[in-house]
């Protein structure tokens, strides 16, 4: 049985969808209206395709470097699907510099996205090509900040360090928890001890 991963903000859309996928074929399936728990999802989870509207998600974006969690929990073994409910540019050109390939809109027929969704399943898995722009995750700034964070330096010592202020420190802290998809500051610590 394949499991698919439904992210999209819209209650709506995704009971709908869900139902759909459950009258038409025979699946496993689990939604979410967060990147942060999909991003889990995927790592727990193993779903055979992921369907996302990202675009659902664009005026939540504090930056759009957010999406690498999803593109980083798929790797190179699971698909995604992306499935927009409106045409973002920004959204679709960074989604194409990761190399999806696969965007299509909603407004698709059920009959096409049926067959589509059955190719996408049957297809082998989605080795990208080699990407031709990779834009760092973190800055070197806050690399750095990280490493001395998982080292367990206090805030009050990473900012001597680094010459700011303890309040600006908590301010890089979560912006590496945004950009790495860590819901929480404990996160960090826990998946680094498995």
């Amino acid at each position: 049985m394949h499991k698919i991963l439904l992210i999209d903000r819209c209650h709506y859309t995704r009971q709908g969808f869900k139902y759909w996928l459950n009258q038409n074929m025979a699946f496993s399936i689990s939604e979410t209206d967060s990147l942060l728990l999909a991003r889990e999802k995927i790592i727990q989870w193993r779903p055979n395709l992921v369907i996302a509207d990202f675009t659902s998600f664009a005026s939540a974006l504090h930056n759009i470097q957010q999406l690498s969690s999803i593109y980083s929990a798929c790797g190179t073994s699971i698909r995604l699907m992306l499935l927009n409910s409106i045409r973002h540019e920004k959204i679709e050109e960074y989604c194409l510099t990761q190399g999806s390939r696969s965007l299509y809109s909603k407004s698709v027929p059920l009959v096409e996205l049926y067959e589509i969704i059955q190719k996408q399943l049957s297809a082998r898995p989605p080795f990208h090509p080699a990407r031709q722009y990779i834009s760092p995750l973190l800055t070197l700034r806050e690399e750095r900040i990280l490493k001395l964070w998982t080292d367990e330096a206090n805030n009050d010592f990473i900012a001597r360090i680094m010459g700011i202020s303890t309040k600006t420190v908590y301010t890089y802290k979560r912006n590496i928890r945004m950009k790495l998809g860590i819901n929480n500051r404990f996160s960090l610590f826990i998946e680094q001890q498995h």
